[in-house]
C-alpha cells in the first residue's frame, strides 16, 4: 500500500513538471514595454512594442492582443510595430502571451488612446420658437416625418408623448408607472424603444398606437440615459464615457466606444441623436453636445450652446439643456431643455 501511494505521489509530480509550473506570478517574470512610453497615444500613431524578459527564461513565442484580438506574434522578446489606426479610443488593454518552457504566461499592460485631433468648434444661431410644455422633464426627443415624439422623467411623472412641434399640443401620451424614470428614446423598424434611469429596464411600443408591446432589460450597462439609432444599430449612453452598441434584434450589447477628445474623456453623456453618421451627445449639466465618431469614440466637434438657457422662463423648477431632435435638414437642430417652455429651432454655424 506504501508503494502504491509513492508511486501516484511521483507520477503526480511527473505530470505536473511536464505541465510546466505555472505557480510562479507572470509579472516577476515578463513585462510589456512601449518604446514611446506616453501617458496617451492616438489612432495616428504606431507604436513599437517588446517584452522584457526579466529572468532570462527561454520563450518559444509571443503573441501579443489588444482587446483580445490578436494582432502581432513574433519567437523571443523581438519587438513589433503596431498600428493604432481604426482603434477604438479609450482605456485599451495591450495583452502579451508567453510560451516558456511548456508553461503560457500571461502580462498585460493598460494604455489610453485619445483624438488625434482638437474637436472644432460651433456656435448656434436661433431660427425659430416654439412652445413646450414647461411641466415636461425632458429626456429623449426625436423626429418621426414631422411628428415629434418625447420622453419625459421624474418618479411619479414620467411618460412617452406624441406630439404638435410647432404648437407644443401632446397628441398622445402613456404614463410610466411611478416607479419607473423615464430617459432616452429612439424609433426604429416603427418601434419606439424608452429607457428608465436605474430601474434596468426598457419599454417597447407599437410607433402607430403607442401600444407598449414589450421590455428589455440592460447588461454591464447599468443606468439608461440616451438612445439613438443609425437606421441598423440601436446606440445607448448609460451616464458614463461610454456609448454601447445595442442589437436591434435583442436589444442585447455588443460593444460599446468611449468618448474622448484629443486630451481628455467626456463623462456624463446624455441624450443621443444620429445626426448624418455621426452621434451627437448632450454632455449632462453642460451647455454643449459633442460631436461623435461612432466608431471610435473621437469628439470631432462641439457645440456651444451657452446662453441658450436664458432663453426661456425663468422658473424654480427649470434645469439643464437636453434633448435633441433632427429632421433631415442641414446645419439644423431642434433643442430644448428640462422644464423648458421652449423648443428650438437652430443653425449650427463654425466658428
Amino acid at each position: 500500500m506504501k508503494f502504491h501511494k509513492y508511486f501516484i505521489v511521483m507520477l503526480l509530480a511527473a505530470f505536473v513538471s511536464g505541465c510546466g509550473d505555472t505557480s510562479e506570478n507572470a509579472n516577476d517574470l515578463f513585462s510589456i514595454q512601449i518604446k514611446e512610453n506616453k501617458k496617451v497615444y492616438t489612432p495616428a500613431e504606431t507604436i513599437s512594442v517588446s517584452l522584457q524578459n526579466i529572468k532570462n527564461r527561454d520563450i518559444s513565442s509571443v503573441t501579443y492582443l489588444l482587446d483580445d484580438d490578436v494582432i502581432a506574434s513574433v519567437e523571443g522578446t523581438a519587438p513589433v510595430s503596431v498600428s493604432l489606426s481604426e482603434k477604438k479610443l479609450g482605456q485599451r488593454n495591450l495583452k502579451a502571451r508567453i510560451e516558456s518552457n511548456g508553461s503560457t504566461y500571461s502580462v498585460t499592460k493598460i494604455f489610453t488612446m485619445v483624438a488625434s485631433e482638437k474637436p472644432k468648434l460651433y456656435t448656434y444661431k436661433i431660427l425659430e420658437r416654439y412652445p413646450h410644455d414647461r411641466d415636461a422633464y425632458t429626456q429623449g426627443l426625436e423626429f418621426e416625418n414631422d411628428t415629434l415624439y418625447e420622453s419625459t422623467g421624474q418618479y411619479k411623472s414620467s411618460s412617452l408623448r406624441k406630439t404638435n412641434y410647432t404648437t407644443g399640443e401632446v397628441l398622445e401620451q402613456v404614463p410610466l408607472p411611478e416607479t419607473y424614470f423615464g430617459e432616452g428614446l429612439t424609433i426604429l423598424n416603427d418601434k419606439i424603444y424608452q429607457l428608465t434611469w436605474q430601474e434596468n429596464t426598457g419599454f417597447i411600443y407599437n410607433l402607430a398606437t403607442l401600444e407598449k408591446k414589450g421590455t428589455f432589460v440592460y447588461g454591464a450597462s447599468k443606468e439608461g440615459w440616451g438612445l439613438c439609432n443609425d437606421g441598423t444599430n440601436i446606440y445607448k449612453s448609460d451616464g458614463t464615457e461610454k456609448i454601447w452598441t445595442l442589437s436591434p434584434e435583442t436589444l442585447g450589447e455588443e460593444g460599446y466606444i468611449e468618448i474622448y477628445t484629443n486630451t481628455s474623456k467626456i463623462p456624463r453623456v446624455n441624450e443621443l441623436e444620429w445626426v448624418e453618421g455621426k452621434i451627437y451627445a448632450n454632455i449632462y449639466q453642460q451647455s454643449a453636445i459633442a460631436i461623435v465618431n461612432p466608431t471610435n469614440g473621437a469628439v470631432e466637434g462641439v457645440i456651444n450652446l451657452s446662453n441658450l438657457k436664458d432663453e426661456v422662463t425663468q422658473h424654480d423648477k427649470l434645469d439643464v439643456l437636453n434633448g435633441i431632435a433632427y429632421k433631415g435638414e442641414p446645419n439644423i437642430l431642434y433643442v430644448t431643455g428640462k422644464n423648458w417652455d421652449q423648443l428650438f429651432k437652430i443653425e449650427i454655424i463654425e466658428k
